[in-house]
């Protein structure tokens, strides 16, 4: 999908029909990193054990492989180039981090591939299934690792300039790292979109890119900008492939693709979290606000029908919660033609 040849567009609507209409996106990385023992109270969150733990980075990428993930994503959300540097490395040894996010990922994926391509092992549908990585970037709130990318709120001081110098470089090395496609995730503001989508078209970037917004009233982005507003930025722009929400409550999922349905055709892509509150002062989940397993998934025919046709899940899932996906869409596919997913 990444070749840099073809309509972009057109690549992901293959994918789709080669994954059966919908695919299923990969849950919480830094979840099962910390269920594994990662310690990751760190201003580089997930992105800590790209330095100290890669096998276990590894480990979690295969569990969502084997749950019938399609799309495995990077643990390059709160990895930058800043940083890496603040913690002491050089420009190229963090350069260097961000490459070998995308590494891990693909040999995650070689390694299933390999694994289950044995009729013994896998069977015929182990070894046809599609999988893709995709390269993280989180928003420059997620750098600052002080909750910002759940309020957009970063100042006056924030320029589009100022967020385009930010990102620019590290949009340059993941584009180049092996990935299938870029995922902008967490996506907090309309000014952030914008700069994504100006960095895009001005540095020539070859492989498709996805959109993901966060939101905590169902209605707009976190920031309060218009969901509408920034789901139409997305969607003016060439290289990007598919439109959705990330880490927002399930509760406020199904609104929030008939509002991005109003401004465009993309695919829309769904990973929602637990529905758990995050305190930002305490850095830690608040776990009895959360929905159970069976519940989230409960959700998922509803989502797909509205018109989502990447459906995972974020922080707080788990392998489990994947698996119930895949099996929730496999359903879903068996009443539904493939041709209605991808209208």
């Amino acid at each position: 999908m990444g070749s840099g040849t073809g309509d972009p567009s057109e690549m992901m609507h293959d994918f789709l029909r080669q994954a059966g209409g919908c695919a299923v996106v990969d849950g919480g990385l830094a979840t099962e990193l910390e269920a594994k023992g990662a310690d990751l109270n760190d201003p580089l969150w997930s992105a800590k054990c790209l330095v100290d733990s890669p096998h276990l980075i590894r480990k979690v990428h295969l569990d969502y492989l084997e749950a019938g993930a399609n799309i495995i994503i990077s643990s390059s959300y709160q990895a930058t180039i800043q940083g890496f540097e603040a913690k002491g490395f050089s420009t190229a040894e963090s350069e260097a981090l961000l490459s070998k996010s995308v590494n891990i990922a693909c040999e995650a994926r070689d390694i299933f591939q390999k694994c289950f391509s044995d009729e013994g092992a896998g069977g015929s549908n182990s070894r046809k299934r599609p999988i893709l990585v995709a390269a993280s970037i989180g928003s420059y709130g997620a750098y600052l690792a002080d909750g910002s990318e759940y309020s957009g709120e970063y100042g006056e001081e924030v320029t589009m300039d100022f967020l385009k110098d930010f990102h620019r470089r590290r949009l340059q090395v993941l584009a180049d790292s092996g990935a299938d496609l870029i995922a902008f995730e967490t996506i907090p503001n309309k000014l952030e979109a914008q700069v994504y989508s100006e960095l895009l078209n001005e540095n020539n970037i070859e492989i498709p890119a996805w959109f993901s917004f966060n939101s905590k009233d169902g209605y707009n982005v976190v920031s309060g900008d218009s969901l509408v507003e920034c789901a139409s930025i997305a969607d003016a722009c060439k290289h990007v492939v598919a439109i959705g929400i990330n880490c927002t409550p399930p509760r406020f999922i199904h609104g929030l693709i008939l509002s991005i349905r109003k401004v465009s055709d993309k695919p829309i892509v769904i990973y929602p979290n637990s529905g758990e509150h995050y305190d930002a002062d305490k850095k830690e989940w608040m776990v009895s606000t959360g929905v159970s397993d069976e519940d989230f998934v409960s959700y998922v025919s509803t989502w797909h029908k509205a018109g989502a046709s990447l459906i995972g899940g974020c922080c707080r899932t788990t392998p489990r919660t994947i698996r119930a996906i895949a099996q929730a869409l496999n359903l879903a596919q068996q009443v539904s033609p493939v041709a209605s997913s991808l209208s």
